[in-house]
């Protein structure tokens, strides 16, 4: 039976260091671009080089991060990027961007690809496609049960998040961030905006006043880890490129011990309490365990609030008095719940008012009021620091290693080396019989077992040798320098030769039409736009579609994020999911996140006749996409582009406002008051953009491509007016 892999997040070298010693099989990390943490500290390219032969001498497999969309003005810095990760012997590469998971398995066809969470890989249909297209992996949607991740039978291996910080939305199908701000979560830019304060109105009456509605809790499945173990599941990730070493060496050991003893608890009460004080805004088993909206919440805080230690039960201007149920050390940090407040205990008094290192639970202490806190409050450790300083002493993670030695009189001294990859020989010279003192066996073992400054450890040596023989220290011990070495070199040496190939981009039969299309909600919306002579209508709404079926300018806008996408498509549709592309009449939508021609090349090749390009393009951009791909491939492409309306900015499982059902009066708003439409269909709740308006010069753009615009809540009226000015 395959052997689990525990997957661990490393945002710098110190990271990586600790990953490797606290027991990781295999770890994650970005370079400088293209990586979907653009804000972590990252790799350099000499750094790279560096923790792949560090990865590999522990037997350790190394995996890059080049999991953001590409434009077009990039491709060849990525493909460069790609091509020196490649020559160093990476193990795979983590790859969200079709074009280029497409592009990059046919030019370098031994190169491992996996396919990042980021290509929304919620559905067996995209598993499917992957696996088809030759992905070694796919990293699978955290929104997925562990029943629908054991009924993908495909025979990929899956890599499912087992710990860290959930995106509320589904990954890849997030705009959010881009929209608002500029800053792409498809382009490692997020700036979090699922972490701010909203207010929730139903047709302008507040429903619910500033709270974190869209902050999720930190996942966490440790307590229900032997399910895991039992699932189809190959390896189990962790979140957290931007987290710290000692975090990061934590959670590794964490779930190294969890997986070596087969899901064991006994260790995880304090092992839970001790993680706390590193990294908590409360715990969640997940959409993987079926967790309500309040299971998988917290509104109240999106940051680490750290664990719960004690409570004010006296202060004034100058001193704060505090009854402990836990431990507490000077040098902690700690955090006042309520009001938010927080410092480090530089000094600790007990209850008599003497310094003390530290007090210990069930007494009372004293600090010193330095943060004029004002009222009695919940405390909180948010930094342990005997834990911080116990982690910062790293562990040694050593090989074990055999050696074996054949020594007979008249034939080479010969010793052998192996480590369960590589088995080296080396022979000396011959061995003669003692003339006056023998080397015994134990002398010969102590010699070869030398192994200080390396990080070898000898689990065993074989000595077969005649009973009174002579053989120099010295030529022992060059012979196991010299094994040594060797082992050390080919630990590090890349275990898979480059092959890359130029790749060929058979003729394409394109059709070009320039034509309007429609994207609607409402009966209303489809009257009104057949009136006004659109081209295509895609309705949102299956009985709406169903009702105007025999019109063929209806095509059904296929729900988002379906766990089975082929079984919902209809006789026309509007397709916003990766699946099998060679049904008919299949257009596809924005969210299959087109950002430069190769994306679109293949999906012509595997069967849509149109193509809708990414919102995150801009209009010049755009213009560049149709020029590149003229020159490319000879041919005209048949896009689309968004030209007015509202983008679904988050698409979310489940309904975590507490939404009455295809009911489109509800709005969020912001910190800057800008009002996002939301509303809950089809067991998603989705969030649209404030603006219903996208920065194009149209006219430029109907000379290349069809326009759409999207009408949301719009009338007829609306609509009429709209369309005049656009």
């Amino acid at each position: 039976m395959k052997k689990h892999e525990l997957l661990v997040p490393v945002g710098n070298m110190e990271c990586l260091k600790q990953a490797i010693v606290n027991g990781a099989d295999a770890v994650y990390g970005g370079c400088q671009n293209f990586g979907a943490r653009k804000f972590a500290k990252n790799f350099s390219n000499e750094e790279i080089i560096e923790a792949i032969r560090l990865c590999h001498l522990y037997d350790v497999k190394f995996y890059v991060t080049m999991n953001t969309l590409v434009k077009d003005s990039e491709v060849s810095l990525f493909l460069e990027q790609i091509e020196f990760l490649y020559k160093q012997g990476v193990d795979a590469v983590i790859m969200q961007d079709f074009g280029m998971i497409s592009y990059v398995l046919k030019k370098y066809p031994n190169l491992e690809v996996h396919a990042s969470t980021q290509f929304n890989n919620s559905s067996c249909d995209v598993v499917k496609m992957l696996y088809d297209m030759g992905v070694k992996r796919v990293v699978l949607s955290r929104e997925l049960s562990l029943e629908e991740i054991d009924a993908i039978s495909v025979p990929i291996e899956k890599e499912v998040f087992v710990h860290g910080a959930l995106c509320i939305s589904y990954s890849g199908c997030c705009l959010m961030s881009s929209m608002i701000g500029g800053r792409s979560g498809n382009r490692g830019e997020c700036a979090g905006s699922c972490r701010l304060p909203y207010q929730l109105f139903y047709n302008n009456k507040l429903l619910r006043d500033s709270a974190y509605l869209l902050s999720t809790k930190e996942l966490n499945t440790s307590y229900q880890f032997r399910k895991l173990l039992n699932s189809s599941i190959y390896s189990f990730k962790i979140e957290g490129r931007m987290k710290s070493p000692e975090y990061v060496g934590f959670i590794t050991r964490m779930y190294r011990q969890l997986i070596d003893s087969y899901g064991d608890t006994k260790s995880l009460d304090s092992d839970t309490e001790r993680l706390k004080t590193i990294f908590n805004r409360e715990f969640t088993l997940g959409h993987l365990f079926h967790c309500s909206v309040d299971e998988l919440m917290n509104t109240a805080s999106p940051n680490h609030i750290g664990l719960a230690i004690g409570k004010v039960v006296h202060l004034n201007s100058e001193k704060i008095k505090i009854k402990l149920d836990k431990d507490l050390h000077q040098g902690d940090g700690i955090r006042f719940l309520e009001s938010g407040k927080g410092l480090i205990v530089n000094f600790l008094y007990d209850k008599r008012g003497r310094l003390v290192s530290s007090v210990s639970a069930g007494n009372v202490c004293y600090i010193d009021n330095k943060i004029s806190l004002t009222k009695e409050d919940v405390v909180c450790k948010t930094t342990d620091y005997l834990l911080m300083k116990e982690m910062k002493k790293l562990p040694r993670r050593s090989i074990p290693i055999h050696f074996s030695v054949y020594a007979h009189i008249g034939e080479p001294f010969t010793v052998w080396i192996r480590d369960g990859i590589f088995e080296y020989q080396a022979r000396g010279s011959v061995v003669e019989e003692a003339i006056t003192s023998s080397v015994c066996v134990d002398r010969i073992k102590k010699q070869l077992e030398k192994l200080g400054g390396t990080p070898f450890m000898c689990q065993s040596t074989e000595i077969d040798m005649d009973s009174n023989i002579f053989v120099s220290l010295r030529e022992i011990n060059e012979l196991r320098r010299y094994l040594v070495e060797r082992l050390l070199v080919a630990r590090m040496t890349p275990r898979y030769e480059p092959i890359v190939k130029e790749v060929e981009f058979p003729k394409l039969h394109i059709n070009q039409d320039f034509t309007r299309s429609a994207l609607v909600y409402t009966e209303e919306q489809v009257k009104a736009c057949l009136e006004l002579n659109f081209d295509r209508i895609y309705v949102s709404d299956l009985s709406l579609f169903q009702k105007y079926q025999d019109c063929d300018k209806i095509y059904y806008a296929v729900s988002r994020c379906l766990f089975k996408v082929e079984d919902a498509l209809q006789k026309r549709n509007l397709i916003r999911d990766f699946c099998n592309f060679s049904h008919s009449f299949l257009i596809g939508d924005y969210t299959l996140n087109v950002c430069n021609i190769y994306s679109a090349y293949y999906l012509y090749q595997l069967g849509l006749s149109k193509i809708t390009l990414s919102v995150e393009l801009s209009n010049a951009e755009i213009l560049n996409f149709v020029h590149r791909f003229k020159q490319v491939f000879g041919v005209m492409p048949n896009i689309e582009v968004v030209g007015y309306g509202a983008v679904e900015n988050m698409v979310i499982k489940g309904n975590i406002l507490h939404l009455k059902e295809n009911t489109f009066g509800y709005s969020l708003l912001d910190l800057r008051k800008r009002s996002f439409p939301v509303f809950y269909q089809d067991e998603r709740t989705t969030i649209l953009n404030y603006q219903s308006q996208l920065n194009y010069d149209i006219s430029a753009l109907r000379k290349v491509s069809s326009i759409r615009y999207q009408f949301f809540s719009e009338t007829k009226e609306e609509i009429i007016n709209i369309l005049k000015k656009k």
